[in-house]
């Protein structure tokens, strides 16, 4: 019995998945739910796995466009799982070599060989390559990246973008870190206390003080919520991609640590669902990790504003008519200003600073 293997349903959204990788071959013997093929959508990579055992059949060629529903290939029920190889008998070891005879001295002559005559030798004319031509690889874009490429040149020509800037003395954030990381580790089933929770809680406060920026224009109207669906930006090997802290508004700082820790990793493996790709209302993007000291970030449209943060640097400032060294790390808002005005998009950055600054605030909802 031959049982067909199908593209699952990935999600209102999507309807159509390109075939990006055979993990087997046609002809592989494949083991029930083992994964065979993955699927690359606009948002995520799908994986499928076996509906049974069998020989793998008919696999679609990679590079295929395909529908939800449409058939991948098959597998042959009734082939038989391979035998186990046998073991390889031992060599036997190799007989002692005879000693050479000894050479001896003999008076013939030896004539040495006639030269041969140079044979002619075809030359065929072939194209000629310039010296980057020839180091260059043509790769085709992922569906992923291209999706990236459109989203990010669309937000260019529709929103009007604008960037406005601060710095935030990160003394107090990390002070506090460095004396409760252990016992906040400790206490939350590993949960690691990092500097986006800080962020992310300051988000959340700063959204419901200028909810404009938490907002989105569809058509002639203006959509507000009550609230807030945070992005956090991830790097991977395929692309950006911004997983969605559904109702962050409502997680306490273990909860936000853990969901981030997680989507970072299942983000990087290929392992997010659709539905935690959707939906967001604001996002932060953190190109300190990377080692970026100042950027713009561009919008993650339809969204009305996206914090960047950066590499936190030792630098001089001034406290109380006194020249000191404080870790300070610059922040970007990036607002769309049809939506956002000048003055509501500065206030929300300093509320940012006020809250990172003193993070006693964001625990007394201050």
């Amino acid at each position: 019995m031959t049982v067909e293997i199908r593209v699952p349903a990935l999600g209102e959204s999507l309807t159509t998945a390109t075939v990006a990788r055979w993990l087997k071959n046609s002809g592989d013997y494949v083991q029930h739910d083992e994964t065979i093929v993955e699927l690359e959508t606009d948002k995520v990579s799908v994986e499928v796995t076996a509906p049974s055992a069998g020989r793998l059949e008919d696999c679609v060629a990679v590079g295929t466009e395909v529908e939800i529903g449409g058939l991948l290939g098959a597998v042959d029920e009734t082939a038989e799982a391979p035998a186990a190889p046998e073991p390889a008998a031992a060599e036997p070891a190799p007989a002692p070599k005879a000693a050479a005879p000894e050479p001896v001295a003999s008076p013939a002559r030896v004539t040495p060989p006639a030269p041969e005559t140079p044979k002619p030798v075809s030359v065929t004319s072939a194209p000629k390559l310039s010296s980057h031509e020839a180091r260059e690889r043509r790769v085709p874009m992922s569906r992923l990246r291209q999706t990236i490429a459109r989203n990010l040149k669309a937000a260019q020509n529709t929103a009007a973008i604008l960037t406005t800037f601060n710095e935030i003395d990160m003394s107090a954030a990390k002070a506090l870190r460095a004396e409760y990381k252990d016992e906040f580790e400790k206490k939350h089933d590993g949960a690691r206390l990092g500097f986006m929770s800080f962020f992310a809680r300051a988000v959340v406060g700063g959204l419901k003080d200028y909810p404009a920026i938490n907002a989105q224009i569809e058509g002639d109207e203006i959509v507000y919520r009550d609230f807030v669906n945070l992005g956090i930006a991830v790097g991977t090997e395929r692309g950006l991609v911004v997983p969605v802290l559904h109702d962050a508004d409502q997680m306490s700082f273990a909860e936000l640590e853990r969901r981030i820790a997680d989507y970072g990793k299942r983000a990087r493996t290929g392992g997010l669902k659709l539905e935690e790709l959707s939906h967001g209302t604001f996002s932060i993007t953190n190109g300190g990790i990377f080692g970026s000291l100042l950027s713009t970030p561009i919008l993650n449209t339809p969204q009305s504003g996206i914090l960047g943060m950066h590499a936190i640097q030792d630098r001089p400032v001034v406290r109380d008519g006194q020249i000191v060294i404080r870790p300070m790390m610059y922040v970007a808002l990036s607002y769309d200003h049809r939506i956002v005005d000048g003055r509501e998009a500065v206030s929300f950055l300093v509320r940012i600073k006020q809250l990172v600054e003193d993070p006693r605030r964001l625990l007394l909802d201050l």
